[in-house]
């Protein structure tokens, strides 16, 4: 969307305002199923969730050019119903982590597996622009939508929730994975007292809205900013918004190695998380300053992939504390969590639109900037890496 918004714009007369409405309204159905899926994870396991989830989105994706061409009340409820299937996802997904994969490879794992969202938009964005040029800004959610059918074909007969479930594991490798695994039995009730009540669990709750926002900003925004601030043309503006989620890609993955590798020699988690996140937020802040001060496309876009690419190790920091705290209830935390990020999504990219018509970029980055070194002081204060849910 954030590539086929410009032709989609050009064609339907929207002014950035509009834009803005359209691009937030993902996230509106997002923030739904947040805790819902997490709870859904939970108690009946991440398989069935996250297929559910990707053929749901993907019908709500085949669906936005007709939507589009109905008129915009249409579009919007399109688009927050492709919000309500991924918001599922991520619960779905750390659930299955936790299940899966022993405490000592928790950051590498997540990484990797995130890293698969970057790979995706690294896809999106490098194909739309050739899409819409041959066959025009339909075709992106036609093609891109009819791939979870694809996906979901495999996932139902390859995946399973649990080592418990999965008839091919040889009994050695499931002993295995259970002694390292914190994460066995099913969830039964949430305890929602004890949860609320630990500052922890605030600090991620936070900081994860703090990240967001300047994450979600670049994630819609940033082929806008290419095309009226750096003058791209849209070609242009896909292909050069590629490097900094292909950056992330490698970076997460950096990061989750080196965090393994730390709490492998003897680094508390603790300690490893506080220095992950801390590059995850100060990272993004330096870059993302530096750009009111360069002329140069060039350097413009290498500073974004920076910004990107030093916020991708939030992946060892907020996104793997989910499991470090609470691994019974990963699935629950994230889709917690994750709704003040979402929030954050909601707020900010509308708030991109209605900026841009009375200020301008710098003032958009440094709202971005304000709230990464808010999210520094809160997780170094309260953040832990021990488990406190049991």
């Amino acid at each position: 969307m954030s590539i086929a918004i410009l032709p989609m714009s050009a064609e339907y007369g929207w002014n950035p305002a509009t834009v803005g409405l359209i691009q937030s309204s993902f996230f509106w159905g997002y923030l739904l199923t947040q805790i819902a899926g997490g709870i859904w994870a939970d108690t009946v396991g991440g398989k069935r969730v996250l297929g559910f989830g990707v053929i749901w989105w993907s019908i709500a994706t085949i669906l936005t050019p007709v939507a589009a061409k109905l008129g915009l009340p249409y579009l919007l409820v399109v688009r927050a119903f492709m919000g309500v299937g991924e918001g599922v996802a991520m619960p779905a997904m750390n659930n299955i982590l936790s299940k899966w994969v022993p405490v000592q490879e928790r950051s590498r794992s997540l990484a990797l597996v995130y890293s698969g969202m970057y790979l995706g938009s690294v896809t999106g964005l490098a194909f739309s622009p050739f899409l819409i040029h041959q066959f025009g800004w339909p075709s992106v959610f036609y093609s891109f939508g009819s791939l979870g059918t694809v996906w979901l074909t495999l996932w139902l007969t390859k995946a399973e929730s649990s080592p418990l479930e999965d008839p091919t594991l040889l009994p050695e490798e499931r002993k295995l994975i259970a002694d390292n695994c914190a994460s066995k039995e099913p969830v039964k009730s949430i305890p929602w007292r004890l949860i609320l009540s630990k500052p922890p669990v605030w600090a991620l709750i936070s900081c994860h809205f703090c990240h967001n926002w300047g994450t979600f900003i670049l994630l819609t925004w940033m082929p806008t900013y290419y095309h009226q601030v750096l003058k791209f043309n849209l070609m242009e503006s896909g292909l050069l918004s590629v490097f900094p989620w292909m950056t992330m890609a490698i970076s997460a993955n950096a990061g989750g190695w080196i965090a393994d590798t730390l709490v492998s020699r003897g680094f508390s988690v603790t300690n490893v998380r506080k220095i992950m996140q801390t590059i995850g937020f100060l990272g993004p802040a330096f870059f993302l300053t530096q750009l009111k001060h360069i002329d140069s496309p060039t350097m413009a876009v290498l500073c974004m992939a920076c910004s990107q690419g030093t916020d991708a190790f939030s992946q060892s920091g907020l996104y793997s504390n989910h499991q470090d705290i609470a691994p019974r209830y990963s699935g629950v935390l994230l889709g917690l969590s994750n709704t003040a990020g979402v929030l954050a999504g909601v707020l900010g990219t509308a708030a991109t639109g209605h900026i841009l018509q009375h200020g301008s970029w710098d003032d958009v980055f440094t709202i971005s900037v304000g709230l990464y070194l808010v999210g520094t002081v809160i997780w170094n204060l309260f953040s832990t890496g021990e488990k406190i849910i049991d």
